[in-house]
């Protein structure tokens, strides 16, 4: 599965109503350890059937970082059935993210 761009407009369809759980990282271009985690997601977005993997620019889209609390990033969330269910903060490695998707 390729990942999705989570922005404003689609966050109710892509996450709120989504029937797989959703993992989302909130990340910015300019961020160093942002673009060190980048290819860990990608890999989880091209090996999960059963999680669907999304990105939010928090530059593009504020409300949500807000939304989220997002103090520093990046920040990974896993939302099922609409509920932030696992959180971690900072670059993590695969291992770690494939433990919290399995929650």
């Amino acid at each position: 599965m390729s990942i999705i761009n989570i922005t404003s407009e689609n966050f109710e369809t892509e996450v709120i109503n989504s029937v797989k759980p959703v993992l989302i990282d909130f990340w910015a271009p300019w961020c160093g350890p942002c673009r060190t985690i980048g290819p860990i997601i990608d890999e989880l977005a091209a090996e999960q059937d059963a999680v669907k993997v999304g990105k939010v620019n928090v530059d593009d889209n504020p409300e949500l970082a807000v939304r989220f609390g997002v103090m520093s990033i990046p920040l990974i969330v896993l939302v099922k059935s609409g509920q932030v269910v696992a959180q971690a903060e900072g670059v993590r490695p695969k291992e770690y993210l494939l433990e919290m998707m399995a929650k």
